[in-house]
């Protein structure tokens, strides 16, 4: 029955080698080890190894089976192990499978029964994703995630348990070495006799090989008397088991898995095998990744660039025409969608960034609101000497949500800003035609947008 399962999980891998060489190329660095069913009830990684319950391997078609091997190893390639950060475990792994699954029902593969699957959610980073999950979500990932500590800061007492429970037995099953190394039992000088062979070597190797001592002599053909009974000589090696990592091996997993990942990218793209979604997420996370704040100050930043400029002089500075450094203020609209969907205290979070941006890049800022239409009151306008804040009374809304009425008033007003900094949540109705100022769009959610640059705020 064991050749048997090897052989359906070779067989699976092997498919993903021909048909999806991005996956297969993955799948190949991860070591296959069945385990107990009170280890794992399904499947499960710890970032270096794919476990699996013999039983449940078993209940899954051939099909199936090529879905959850390529589902643990986009855990690992994608190191979902090392980017939890402060986020809470169970969201934490139910949104990344959440991320995971639809790029594979994409490939063409079939999921096994508990997958989780949205609809909503497909094309999206777990980051993405985790603010759209439920504190406690009542649903579960299908498979184990190993590699994590607990919130609590556990590390797993079912895989704790089992190692301690076989250490014992990788030192040797008479349990003669943990006795000599504490100094109980009459054990601890039984190489005295044997001075011809050097006391140093003789004493050292029974600790080594279980503190028996009996390997040692027997292979000098010496006849002592030892009682403990000699080891086997095809002794099976205890089954690896899972357990968390510890922060220096997150580290270096995320580092090899990530040149694992642009390795088979690169085999999968010569091969001409390498899927849009795929390709897109594999460029994504290849890229260095840059928080939202940083991404805003560059953009901000760009904008007001001082530059050289080469217009013609006065004729009283003469005749020659030499580069002078120009600095100029730019202008800003920044708009806050107030249809419900962001909270007074992140609306003050973006204002608190944009204003400490504002004073570097020399920026005036308008300050407009809107929901399915615009704010009352509104503008309010911020020269780049005074605070920006939110105005008194705070910005009123709650109904909608309607982009076009902002950019309609920028047309009305004849206004061309150099920058529009939208804080939204995307979801709502956006102009048909693209306006001639840049615009970026700080997406709080899954949100889409058909023009500008989208900068994901979770």
């Amino acid at each position: 029955m064991a050749d048997e399962l090897e052989t359906k999980l070779s067989a699976a891998r092997t498919r993903l080698i021909l048909d999806r060489p991005f996956l297969g190329a993955l799948a190949l660095r991860m070591p296959m080890v069945a385990v107990d069913p009170e280890v794992c009830a399904t499947i499960g990684t710890d970032a270096r190894s794919f476990f699996y319950n013999p039983d449940y391997i078993r209940s899954l078609s051939l099909d199936q089976v090529q879905f959850v091997v390529a589902h643990e190893v986009l855990h690992c390639a994608l190191s979902h192990f090392a980017r939890r950060e402060h986020r809470a475990r169970n969201r934490w792994d139910v949104a990344c499978d959440l991320a995971i699954n639809p790029l594979l029902i994409r490939e063409g593969l079939t999921p096994p029964p508990g997958a989780l699957y949205d609809i909503g959610f497909e094309g999206m980073m777990a980051e993405e994703i985790y603010p759209c999950i439920e504190e406690n979500p009542d649903q579960e990932t299908h498979d184990d995630h190993f590699y994590d500590k607990d919130d609590s800061g556990q590390s797993g007492d079912r895989q704790g348990d089992s190692q301690s429970s076989l250490k014992p037995q990788e030192e040797g099953d008479s349990g003669s070495s943990a006795g000599e190394s504490e100094g109980e039992g009459g054990g601890s000088k039984p190489d005295q006799s044997d001075d011809r062979h050097g006391d140093r070597q003789s004493s050292r190797k029974p600790q080594e090989e279980g503190g028996t001592g009996s390997n040692a002599r027997e292979s000098e053909g010496e006849g002592v008397g030892s009682k403990p009974e000699p080891e086997p000589e095809s002794k099976p090696e205890p089954k690896p088991e899972p357990k968390p990592l510890n922060e220096t091996e997150r580290e270096q997993l995320a580092v090899m898995w990530r040149q694992r990942l642009a390795g088979a990218a690169q085999q999968a793209l010569q091969a001409g095998k390498l899927g849009g979604s795929l390709a897109r997420l594999v460029d994504h996370l290849l890229q260095p990744e840059l928080p939202w704040r940083m991404m805003l100050a560059r953009y901000m930043t760009a904008m007001s660039r001082d530059d050289y400029s080469y217009a013609r002089p006065s004729r009283r500075e003469g005749d020659a025409i030499l580069p002078t450094l120009r600095s100029a203020q730019i202008d800003i609209l920044v708009v806050v969608d107030t249809s419900g969907s962001v909270s007074d205290e992140e609306i003050r979070e973006f204002l608190s960034e944009i204003d400490a941006i504002k004073g570097q890049v020399r920026a005036r800022i308008t300050l407009h609101a809107c929901d399915a239409e615009l704010a009352a009151g509104g503008p309010w306008v911020y020269e780049a000497w005074e605070e920006f804040s939110l105005p008194e009374g705070g910005l009123q809304g709650g109904g909608g949500t309607r982009f076009t009425p902002v950019f309609e008033w920028v047309d009305n007003q004849g206004l061309r800003p150099d920058l529009v900094v939208y804080f939204t949540d995307g979801m709502g109705e956006f102009p048909k035609r693209e306006p001639a100022c840049p615009v970026i769009w700080l997406i709080k959610g899954r949100g889409k947008v058909p023009w500008g640059q989208r900068i994901q705020l979770n």
